[in-house]
């Protein structure tokens, strides 16, 4: 994790942990040049969520982020589970860095589809979205990049039920 100098452009984000009733997680596959897909790489597969607009509240950007994307609405307000803040010149376009705050939201399998259409989510660099298993992640091998690049750990204590008292704080 960099020092974030008081000047830095960052882009505030919030992301959603979802994991379905099978401990499986729901992740986007977002293409450059989407802000979590740093510079000189193709794919990022992260949470879904996005920026929050000013004037908006963190919690607020998530349900609508989620309604747009995937459809899915939720009524609580989810835990504050991991933060992430990542400055290096060109990791996102546009910006000196990222901040993302990630919230966990348990619910039952379902097929993501949400309000945007197939046009606005490619307009918003999401190329797929997928139920991911832990093994797979951790497994990976491939060309994709996960954002955060080593989210097995985490997600490993989250499917295990250990939801932190504070937010854990992740690097890239």
């Amino acid at each position: 994790m960099n020092q974030t100098p008081a000047t830095a452009k960052l882009r505030h984000a919030v992301r959603a942990v979802i994991l379905a009733d099978d401990d499986r997680i729901l992740l986007c596959r977002f293409s450059f040049p989407h802000p979590a897909v740093p510079s000189g790489a193709t794919v990022v597969w992260a949470a879904p969520g996005g920026g929050v607009e000013p004037g908006e509240q963190p919690l607020a950007a998530l349900r609508r982020e989620l309604h747009e994307e995937t459809g899915l609405v939720i009524d609580v307000d989810p835990p504050h589970v991991w933060h992430q803040e990542v400055v290096a010149p060109g990791h996102a376009d546009g910006y000196d860095g990222v901040v993302n705050d990630y919230f966990l939201v348990r619910t039952t399998h379902f097929d993501p589809r949400g309000a945007l259409s197939d046009a606005e989510l490619a307009a918003e660099h999401i190329s797929a979205m997928r139920w991911w298993r832990h093994s797979e992640i951790a497994d990976y091998d491939g060309t994709d990049l996960f954002s955060p690049r080593d989210i097995a750990t985490p997600l490993a204590g989250l499917i295990a039920g250990g939801i932190p008292a504070t937010p854990l704080m992740l690097g890239l």
